[in-house]
């Protein structure tokens, strides 16, 4: 180990050991707009810095939003920055903490499991454990372990042999809560509704789900940091974890990432470095002749996205058929509930983005139909979503799920 690294454990190393949950009072949340290559070379310098300022969005380009959180003792340094580039912004919120707060209102009042909360992982895997001791048509497999050595579970709800299979990963970032609530809420829709389509769609396919892909980095959020998105492999003393969704093994590293381990967006140290995308690669490539779509749930911006990620050149060769089915999920998504969402390819609407997990499935792992969503919201909360938000996001994702399927069915795919 490197003379400053060991200088910076003996400093700082107590603290990593027992980290107390940080607290975000009175730090307020800017949306600054980001108009220039000096702007966006100096943004992305900072973000790599720790303890400085937290970016809950990362500038990777030109004419985006960044989110910024400032503590009121950087408050000062924030001002000068905003003047010396020049920068345009909005204040979004004055306290975040109070926003936290809010997020779980219920949670001390409830007494089981439901979605008038967020859960942890605890609660989640005892959810399913309970799930696969009552329902013959559900299995839960422990598939591998993380870094910190939590399980990495899948669930499959298979109804009758042959069907075709759907694969669904959420919570690959630690933060985005809503993602591992919404999907836990439609595998108990699939297992209860008595909705004629909500039948076809649990009988007539295979699910395959992992509700929390990145398990250390999502206790971490629930224990240390409500803002942690990366896994929790210590890469350096100060800086910990990759991200997982662009640490897979396609088009790996090539736009869309940093090389710095203290970035948001570090794709690791090579494709699949992170143990829990290794694990969660294996397995898909195990069943991957069984699968005709792979869907990855996100937050927040509320889009429906195709690959690639990694360029918006060339397309993929089904691409209308990708579009027109993401069309018909964004319809359908609104008829239930008035939300926008827009559809395209990562690269094309939202950002550059390599290594990530739907690229890979579409364009190694060879799954003919493979979707991003991007759930609520746009921009008012953010990642720190209000759990009364949950079943509404849920149904409106469930909605989108029947249409979607329904579309491919139409264009021949199931």
């Amino acid at each position: 180990m490197k003379t400053l690294e060991i200088l910076l454990l003996v400093l700082f190393g107590a603290a990593y050991s027992t980290p107390n949950k940080l607290r975000f009072d009175h730090h307020r949340v800017y949306s600054v707009t980001v108009k220039t290559e000096e702007q966006l070379r100096i943004l992305q310098d900072l973000e790599t810095i720790p303890n400085e300022f937290t970016f809950i969005d990362v500038p990777l380009a030109l004419n985006s939003s960044v989110h910024m959180v400032v503590p009121p003792e950087k408050q000062a340094d924030f001002d000068f920055l905003l003047d010396d580039l020049k920068l345009n912004s909005e204040l979004i919120s004055t306290n975040l903490q109070s926003a936290i707060d809010n997020e779980q209102s219920n949670r001390a009042k409830r007494a089981a499991f439901g979605w008038e909360d967020y859960h942890t992982l605890d609660e989640i895997y005892a959810w399913l454990d309970d799930l696969d001791d009552q329902y013959d048509v559900l299995s839960v497999e422990t598939i591998g372990h993380s870094y910190e050595g939590r399980e990495l579970k899948v669930i499959k709800l298979s109804y009758k042999e042959g069907n075709p299979g759907i694969f669904v990963e959420t919570n690959i970032h630690a933060r985005e809560w809503i993602t591992s609530a919404t999907v836990t809420w439609i595998l108990n829709e699939l297992l209860t509704s008595e909705s004629t389509a909500v039948r076809e769609l649990a009988e007539s396919y295979d699910w395959y789900i992992i509700p929390v892909a990145n398990p250390d980095g999502f206790v971490y959020t629930h224990t240390v940091n409500r803002l942690w998105r990366k896994t929790r492999y210590p890469y350096t003393v100060l800086c910990q974890g990759a991200d997982p969704n662009r640490n897979f093994d396609f088009e790996w590293s090539n736009g869309g990432t940093s090389n710095n381990p203290c970035s948001d967006v570090y794709a690791g140290e090579y494709p699949e470095s992170e143990i829990e995308v290794k694990t969660i690669s294996n397995y898909v490539r195990s069943i991957a002749d069984k699968l005709k779509l792979y869907l990855t749930v996100h937050s927040r911006g509320q889009y429906v996205l195709v690959p690639f990620g990694y360029t918006n050149a060339p397309y993929p060769s089904n691409y209308n058929d990708l579009m027109q089915i993401a069309r018909r999920g964004v319809v359908d998504m609104y008829k239930v509930h008035n939300t926008p969402y827009r559809a395209g390819t990562t690269a094309d609407v939202l950002y550059v983005a390599s290594g990530i997990s739907v690229d890979w499935a579409y364009g190694a792992a060879g799954i003919p139909l493979a979707y991003t969503f991007e759930l609520r919201d746009q921009v008012q909360y953010g990642f720190i979503l209000p759990a009364d938000q949950i079943i509404p996001n849920a149904e409106e994702v469930l909605a989108a799920f029947v249409g979607m399927v329904d579309e491919a069915r139409v264009l021949g795919y199931f």
